[in-house]
């Protein structure tokens, strides 16, 4: 072969490796990257009416960053980067669109920030009124014929022309029906009310024989004695529960519970101020421990299959990190924590 040739033959090799190295920037990978996020302050997001905003300290909200591993090269990062975790799509969002993720992420981020005012406010001696108000789709099986006419964020109002005001309702209606039966859903979506015949399939779930196929959740609506305004527009999910509630409980009281610490946290919120399990435990204790946080509130493990305690104190362990960490069961368990700290020197 002269030279000629083989330069050629070289190009074409070279030619092939780029096109190669181009087309797999556009092929898709299975998984999302998962990082330590934001640590951001809660009293420059949240505002409430008669409230005081002279902490010495301050209550942070924490965050875990997620990118979708779009191609290898993402995947590759991922795989390397320190303090990354890589977690199949289908662990992370199911069966959902990303459109339906996205949808679903604001959803429990609205709904954590609701039960966050209840529960502040309550633990504060307000009066809080919560009404249900129909039932959010929060997921619809496939195997139900309510999948492609109902989708997830839609909410039921009625079925059969009878008002539902909660889950508890759909399934007391429910109870004397039979697979192969149909009922006529009423539900808005967007602000439009719609409707839709579906046929029930049978369920297994120790509840109900017959069912939509569906997994409901309660909407709700809150009024308040005093407005409360939380502006955390850019973060989805329902994990700042406890640090909205207790921020809110802050500024109700007269007495500065920060006491000039650096306090941190994590986990869901109910009505009654119960706090729950979240995802991500692990990113969040390193963006606290890079932000040079005293404390660090979690949600205790309290069923065999909670893990957010052990896996936050073992992250802390193994890394040698210098935070504080408190597990919490209930925002009241919070509060009298802090309520007994001495002042920060």
């Amino acid at each position: 072969m002269n030279k000629v040739a083989r330069m050629r033959n070289n190009r074409k090799v070279w030619s092939i490796i780029c096109a190669l190295l181009i087309i797999s920037l556009f092929i898709p990978t299975p998984y999302y990257i998962f990082q330590p996020g934001s640590v951001e302050e809660l009293e420059s997001k949240v505002t409430v009416e008669g409230g005081e905003k002279n902490a010495a300290g301050n209550l942070y909200l924490t965050t875990v960053f997620s990118l979708k591993a779009s191609n290898v090269y993402y995947l590759a990062y991922g795989y390397f980067a320190p303090h990354s975790d890589l977690r199949k799509v289908d662990e992370v969002r199911g069966d959902m669109t990303d459109e339906e993720y996205s949808k679903l992420l604001d959803h429990m981020m609205t709904l954590s920030q609701q039960y966050a005012l209840v529960a502040g406010l309550r633990a504060a001696g307000d009066q809080v009124d919560v009404q249900t108000s129909g039932i959010f789709v929060r997921s619809v099986l496939d195997t139900s014929y309510a999948a492609g006419k109902i989708k997830i964020g839609d909410v039921i109002t009625q079925v059969d022309g009878h008002p539902l005001q909660e889950s508890a309702d759909f399934l007391d209606y429910l109870a004397d029906k039979n697979p192969g039966d149909v009922v006529k859903l009423v539900y808005v979506r967007n602000g439009k009310e719609y409707t839709a015949d579906i046929q029930l399939i049978e369920l297994d779930n120790g509840v109900n024989t017959a069912g939509v196929g569906i997994v409901p959740e309660d909407q709700f609506k809150v009024e308040t004695e005093r407005k409360v305004d939380i502006n955390a527009a850019d973060i989805g999910g329902p994990s700042a529960g406890l640090m909205f509630s207790l921020e809110i409980f802050n500024q109700m009281t007269e007495v500065d519970i920060t006491k000039g610490y650096e306090i941190a946290g994590t986990g869901t919120i109910d009505l009654d101020g119960n706090v729950g399990q979240i995802g991500g435990i692990r990113e969040k204790i390193t963006a606290v421990n890079r932000k040079g946080i005293d404390i660090f509130f979690c949600p205790a493990d309290i069923f065999p299959h909670d893990s957010n305690e052990k896996d936050v104190l073992d992250e802390v362990k193994k890394e040698g990190y210098d935070v504080k960490v408190v597990p919490v069961k209930t925002l009241q368990e919070a509060v009298d924590y802090l309520e007994k700290l001495p002042p920060k020197q």
